[in-house]
């Protein structure tokens, strides 16, 4: 499926539509990966939140964040997103430039759209190509993107993550509440559970 996620981003990034991420809610993950492959993302400063959660369950991203986010963000806060797997507001994510800007929720419908009707009055001979020269210099290629999907599925396999996806599920998963709302916040309680971490915990050792 992931070969699937990749061929489908790829041809969204590569397509001469354009292409506009509106957000107010959660973007994690895999979702996350999904609006870092459009053209452009805006955010509801009130309602929109980002992360890639999967470093903090045993996991590394394997649908492209590993890819897009150094270009859009550097590689400093690439790096603070994905080992941190932490939640970042949307005026946090303005100021990295993972997202275009961020509006109160009330004005977020009515900028994007406005924004569409812009584009939508120009030619389109003129959008693509200009679309085109400009992914020269910010988008990934198919093997980068396959590189991250191998290595997903290699930590998918391994003891600590398989252990670190059982305390996850204990905690309410997937189900409306605490938990969901600030995935983030609750990952560091885990503990570490590779063997390193396993060891620590039995005899008290700082490592």
């Amino acid at each position: 499926m992931l070969g699937l996620w990749r061929d489908a981003v790829l041809r969204l990034s590569s397509s001469p539509v354009v292409s506009i991420a509106k957000i107010r809610g959660r973007a994690r993950g895999i979702g996350n990966e999904f609006v870092l492959a459009c053209d452009m993302r805006f955010a509801s400063r009130q309602n929109a939140m980002f992360g890639n959660p999967e470093v903090g369950v045993g996991l590394v991203p394997g649908g492209g964040a590993m890819e897009w986010l150094p270009r859009l963000v550097g590689r400093s806060r690439a790096l603070e997103i994905v080992l941190g797997a932490d939640d970042f507001d949307a005026d946090i994510a303005e100021r990295y430039g993972w997202v275009n800007r961020t509006l109160n929720d009330a004005d977020l419908d009515a900028y994007v759209d406005g924004l569409c009707a812009r584009l939508a009055s120009f030619d389109r001979e003129t959008l693509a190509p200009a679309k085109a020269q400009i992914n020269r210099f910010g988008t990934p290629s198919a093997a980068e993107l396959q590189s991250s999907i191998d290595m997903f599925f290699s930590t998918l396999a391994s003891p600590s993550a398989q252990a670190r996806r059982v305390k996850v599920r204990g905690m309410a998963y997937g189900v409306p509440g605490d938990f969901e709302l600030n995935f983030g916040r609750y990952l560091p309680a885990f503990g570490r559970t590779d063997a390193d971490g396993t060891h620590m915990q039995q005899t008290g050792q700082q490592k």
